[in-house]
């Protein structure tokens, strides 16, 4: 007999949908909202406590850390959301290959330890850090997001590999993941064949084995030997030793990305077919708004449908975590770069409250700028964020980085060979820049029609190119012009960092010349007393202008905001004296970290060749 009260049941799902009936929770959203109050409370507790209306307070490292702060901080630096969604993406949509670039970054990291730290430190390099963010939020923002990213993406990485029967399942079922609604008998939504190698083909295939090994070095030295972001976290190091141990601790972590983001994005797509492998443009469009193909989806669809209510919230946390540790590094640096280098040459008298001012204002900027970009990315490298990224890269860092390495390895290089290396192989890669937005990629259903040097010159290839051009240039034209002067490369390269350090002379104050009499009898003004005379009068006049009336309310809570305090009165910005390393090492600890350092490449060139 049946019941008087039908059930009702839910109405069916849209099986395109990529989210179908997957909002967040109460629990999830308790998780994120504790979070949240939990980050506030860390930065008013920093804003108070640190001395971030002065440039010294805002700008400077402490270079006080241990090596496990550092490697974290390597490590959190480098891998951000975007590495989360790029990576599984690009997993999801053609394999493995994508590692290439975590195992590159392996041997990098160490050379950044090993040889570029000890040029920094014995040319008294002194690089801007946020010293909010590295003294203050990191110890327990920071590494809470990374330990939280780590343990939740191991239990869904544990849980997805069960769905697919391990790693012998996974190999099987990514070659049968097409999604049911794909048309034609065509290749586009096939997974690669080569989908299990990181070698690939040097012509036909998506990374090609030489760009591997000779064009994507290039710009990994730049990143992580060069990029103030990552050069910051060394030397805020209490020593050279705890710096080596640091770069140790982000090269191992460095394996991790492979097992904890590529292939979970591989599991994704054997699990969500119809979403994650969509090959029709309209089909893409109606799943993630992106015709161009929804590969990026297959991490968030991954931890959405396998997380339990609860551990969802605290995923997204720990991802809007490791999302604001990498914005607050790059806006920090690149603010800091623009205030303290470009507005300060500009400005070189400007004062502290108008260099945080241009700071912050320059932050609001890039915000402003990366919002806007977010279309090009969509449409970009068939909808793989990772891939966008790293073609970019190719185009811009060679350049900067074969000028840097050459300058701290070739003692006759000299400023017209930079300059002129420089400027060629900047004008080469936003030539390609440009083709590459002009000329868009077309979807696999689509005929190829861009010019030769798009289609055929695989981006890695591009950045090989560069590197040669550019080094050819800047040593073509050193040699042919005069020589820097022992002086100028003194501690400044890898052969002369050993020099002994010299001394500026102190030069004597000047003693005040008697006035000259002119030809009516009268005292005659030097040079040096006009010059006293007019720095008199500014102050003066500064001073004059100290007796203003009381600012309003609003102007205080902007100038608040922008951690710029009223002071009765202004100090001048003086030379900020940073804090620098010794070249220094204990025998034992040296010879301890250079044993683990061949172990570590060694490890690494085993896994090269086991994927390869």
């Amino acid at each position: 007999m049946e019941s008087g009260v039908a059930s009702v049941s839910p109405p069916p799902s849209d099986p395109l949908e990529a989210f179908p009936q997957q909002n967040l929770e109460p629990g999830d959203i308790a998780v994120l909202v504790l979070y949240f109050l939990f980050v506030l409370a860390v930065g008013f507790w920093s804003t108070v406590k640190t001395k971030r209306d002065t440039v010294k307070g805002y700008f400077l490292a402490g270079g006080d850390m241990v090596w496990w702060p550092v490697g974290a901080s390597l490590f959190a630096s480098n891998i951000g959301s975007g590495h989360f969604i790029g990576l599984a993406g690009s997993g999801a949509s053609v394999g493995i290959s994508v590692t290439a670039y975590e195992f590159n970054g392996l041997f990098s990291v160490l050379m950044l330890s090993w040889i570029f730290l000890p040029i920094y430190i014995a040319g008294q390099v002194d690089m801007y850090a946020g010293a909010i963010f590295i003294q203050q939020s990191l110890h327990l923002d920071l590494y809470l997001a990374i330990v939280g990213l780590l343990a939740i993406t191991a239990l869904y990485t544990v849980a997805g590999f069960a769905a697919v029967g391990g790693m012998e399942g996974l190999q099987e079922k990514y070659f049968l993941a097409l999604a049911s609604n794909r048309s034609g008998n065509g290749s586009c939504g096939l997974p690669r064949e080569d989908a299990f190698h990181i070698f690939r083909d040097p012509v036909t295939s998506d990374l090609p084995w030489p760009g591997i090994l000779f064009g994507m070095s290039v710009p990994s030295l730049w990143y992580w030997c060069t990029d103030q972001v990552i050069v910051q976290r060394s030397l805020a190091a209490k020593n050279l030793s705890h710096a080596k141990g640091g770069s140790l601790m982000a090269a191992y972590m460095k394996v991790l990305p492979l097992f904890i983001m590529v292939f979970p994005g591989m599991v994704s797509r054997v699990l969500f077919p119809d979403q994650v492998a969509c090959a029709h443009p309209e089909i893409c469009q109606q799943v993630c708004g992106n015709p161009s193909g929804c590969s990026d989806i297959a991490y968030p669809k991954l931890v959405l449908e396998l997380l339990p209510i609860g551990l969802r919230g605290l995923m997204m946390a720990v991802m809007v975590a490791a999302l604001m540790s990498s914005l607050t590094s790059i806006f920090n640096s690149a603010s800091t770069i623009f205030t303290m280098d470009l507005w300060n040459h500009i400005r070189p008298r400007a004062s502290e409250r108008e260099l945080m001012i241009v700071g912050r204002v320059f932050v609001i900027l890039l915000v402003l700028i990366s919002i806007l970009w977010i279309p090009v990315v969509q449409a970009s490298q068939g909808g793989q964020l990772f891939i966008y990224i790293q073609a970019i890269s190719s185009y811009l860092q060679p350049p900067v980085a074969v000028v840097f390495i050459l300058g701290c390895f070739w003692k006759r290089a000299n400023e017209k060979g930079a300059f002129s290396g420089l400027i060629l192989g900047l004008l080469l890669g936003l030539i390609r820049l440009v083709l590459d937005f002009i000329y868009v990629q077309p979807r696999c259903d689509q005929p190829d029609e861009r010019p030769a040097v798009v289609k055929h010159i695989h981006y890695l290839y591009f950045s090989m190119i560069l590197s040669s051009a550019t080094l050819i240039t800047m040593s073509a034209v050193s040699w042919f012009t005069e020589p820097p002067s022992k002086e100028m490369v003194s501690r400044l390269t890898w052969f002369t960092r050993h020099d002994p350090v010299v001394q500026k002379e102190q030069v004597p104050p000047a003693t005040p010349q008697p006035p000259t009499l002119s030809q009516n009898g009268t005292p005659e003004a030097t040079s040096t007393s006009i010059q006293l005379e007019i720095v008199q009068e500014n102050m003066s006049k500064t001073h004059s202008c100290d007796v203003t009336p009381k600012q309003s309310k609003v102007v205080k809570a902007i100038l608040w905001l922008c951690g710029v305090e009223n002071k009765d009165k202004e100090e001048p910005v003086g030379r900020v004296e940073p804090i620098i390393m010794s070249l220094e090492e204990n025998h034992v600890v040296k010879t301890l970290l250079d044993i683990n350092c061949i172990v570590c490449i060694t490890c690494a060139i085993f896994l090269w060749g086991y994927f390869a």
